[in-house]
């Protein structure tokens, strides 16, 4: 090959521009090269139980291997995936008034898969439709959102150091939008904040999507990590009653110890499009990774259609849940400035630090988080939890 030859081949790579590395991975190298003993690492956002690992789930360990032993092909499933595994999940998120809900489901790689088709539909329905966006969120959100083609609008939601949801300023702004627009909400346990509406503002959000005609597109990624499977779902529940269309996008990773897995779904109510709906999903994904990974989805599927596996299952999802309650509970009783952290729920919560005390926490002290001062609670244990509240305290006093 000549060297005009290349240099023509490398003209197709000329717009693009190196893009700044992802926040969180940075974090856990950044934390993996400390040599430091007694660092403590709250980025990543997996569970972790008091001595610091991410178990297997005994009720996945026993799942799969009944997967491996009675599982006769590899063979593909097709775009939808596991049937079985929608079935089996869709009472969990929705209850058990199923035929009110009137959704179709789509087995995605994670809750991330089933973000990305939400946008895809979104975007195909209507080119370039505006998603409002509340801030703080998923840094990933809306990267997402955007590279789908959506104009991405957002509004405050959280003001870290007053420690408040700011509900009034969400309705607001979310009063300024139109008819068709799509709103993301959180389903439970806010990530990064932790703090979820009441039940009574659930309802008065679900009212307003409703009235002013927006699609609402529920993340609910840490179902039973905050008060439980039941009242974790009770605001999309709310929200699924009052309107007539709707996208939620479920995620296994967390409530089922399956991160490795990719094991997710994207659920949607079109009203009189669902046909179109339905349809247009199953290209997107044909076209995205043609078939959904099995594994997780059949372990899944496995714990729900077996009443003991299932009951296992929920006794150690509980467990989880009351650790990280414990966990904030040690925290809103050892430092005055961390007590709102007592009242929000799942992993995350941000703590009222600058950037630069933030910078301070991980230099002085091996505390890694991210730099608006987001936490996995699950990083903090009993033993840790005393040089945490240290550095805090040394950090938000300078």
């Amino acid at each position: 090959m000549t060297t005009a030859v290349a240099a023509r081949s490398d003209a197709l790579f000329e717009g693009l521009t190196p893009q700044p590395p992802d926040v969180v991975l940075s974090l856990i190298r950044a934390f993996a090269e400390d040599p430091r003993e007694g660092k403590i690492d709250l980025g990543v956002g997996v569970y972790r139980d008091a001595a610091g690992r991410t178990p297997v789930f005994a009720a996945m360990k026993a799942a799969e291997a009944r997967l491996l032993a009675t599982q006769e092909t590899k063979s593909y499933l097709g775009p939808e995936g596991d049937f079985g595994f929608l079935e089996a999940i869709a009472p969990i998120a929705f209850g058990q008034s199923l035929s009110a809900v009137c959704m179709f489901g789509v087995q995605t790689p994670g809750g991330t898969g089933a973000l990305r088709l939400a946008a895809e539909l979104a975007n195909a329905g209507r080119p370039g439709a505006r998603i409002w966006l509340g801030t703080p969120s998923w840094p990933i959100h809306s990267q997402i959102f955007a590279e789908a083609g959506l104009t991405v609008r957002t509004f405050e939601q959280y003001d870290a150091f007053e420690q408040r949801l700011m509900f009034e300023e969400m309705m607001t702004a979310l009063g300024r939008a139109e008819a068709g627009d799509v709103v993301l909400l959180h389903g439970c346990c806010h990530n990064p904040s932790g703090a979820d509406p009441s039940a009574e503002q659930w309802r008065q959000i679900a009212t307003l999507v409703a009235e002013r005609g927006l699609v609402p597109l529920i993340d609910l990624a840490y179902q039973g990590l905050g008060d439980g499977l039941e009242p974790d779902a009770a605001g999309l529940r709310a929200v699924l009653a009052a309107c007539e269309t709707a996208m939620v996008a479920y995620s296994c990773d967390k409530s089922f110890g399956l991160y490795r897995e990719r094991t997710g779904a994207l659920f949607v109510r079109a009203g009189r499009h669902q046909e179109a709906a339905r349809t247009n999903v199953l290209k997107f994904a044909r076209c995205a990774w043609s078939m959904p990974p099995d594994h997780g989805a059949a372990a899944a599927r496995i714990i729900l259609e077996d009443e003991a596996l299932s009951a296992e299952w929920r006794a150690e999802l509980e467990t989880c849940r009351r650790r990280l309650a414990s966990v904030r509970q040690a925290l809103a009783e050892a430092e005055p400035r961390l007590a709102a952290i007592g009242e929000q729920k799942g992993m995350f919560s941000i703590l009222p630090l600058t950037p630069d005390q933030v910078g301070r926490m991980r230099q002085d002290f091996g505390v890694y988080m991210l730099g608006n001062g987001r936490i996995n609670l699950a990083g903090l244990t009993p033993s840790n939890i005393p040089a945490f509240v240290r550095a805090f305290r040394a950090c938000a006093e300078e």
